[in-house]
């Protein structure tokens, strides 16, 4: 009788190391983020086009809490201060980040992220515009050929997770 409750709880113990394993391998499993400003996760994320559909029903003075996930086109090259977002088509979303209180890598161009915080459209003035492009590095030509004022899909993130 002594045998089989010894053998009960060997057998119960190796059972338990191997769901352990499982469940360690699992976590191993999911995608390890650098995240920036308030802590957030990547569930219930909507895609990039999602994201562009949204874009195109709002209206000046809208907003909407969102997050979703893309690719960056562009990042700040004086202090990662914004980044450019590709919503497909040829769209993109401009990022700032809330209360200017955090930043991303300068050289995180091209990464896949996720952003949670408020989307909006409206207008960027021309000054903003060539302070933009005189941030991204662009040249005085450049920068000088930027005249007119552009209607512009806005995001304010309060939080950020950067694929590796």
């Amino acid at each position: 009788m002594r045998k089989l409750v010894l053998l009960t709880c060997f057998l119960a113990m190796v059972a338990c190391k191997e769901e352990k394993k499982e469940v360690e391998d699992k976590e191993q499993a999911k995608i390890e983020y650098a995240s920036f400003g308030e802590k957030i996760t990547d569930e219930n994320v909507i895609s990039k086009e999602e994201m562009a559909a949204k874009f195109e029903n709002l209206k000046a003075g809208d907003t909407v809490a969102v997050k979703f996930a893309s690719n960056i086109n562009e990042v700040c090259k004086a202090k990662g201060c914004w980044m450019k977002l590709d919503l497909g088509d040829a769209k993109e979303s401009m990022v700032r980040f809330k209360d200017y209180g955090f930043f991303v890598p300068l050289d995180a161009d091209k990464k896949d992220v996720i952003v949670n915080g408020r989307a909006y459209v409206t207008e960027t003035s021309v000054e903003e515009l060539q302070h933009f492009a005189k941030d991204a590095g662009k040249t005085e030509e450049e920068i000088a050929k930027i005249t007119e004022p552009k209607f512009t899909y806005a995001f304010e993130a309060d939080g950020v997770l950067l694929k590796p």
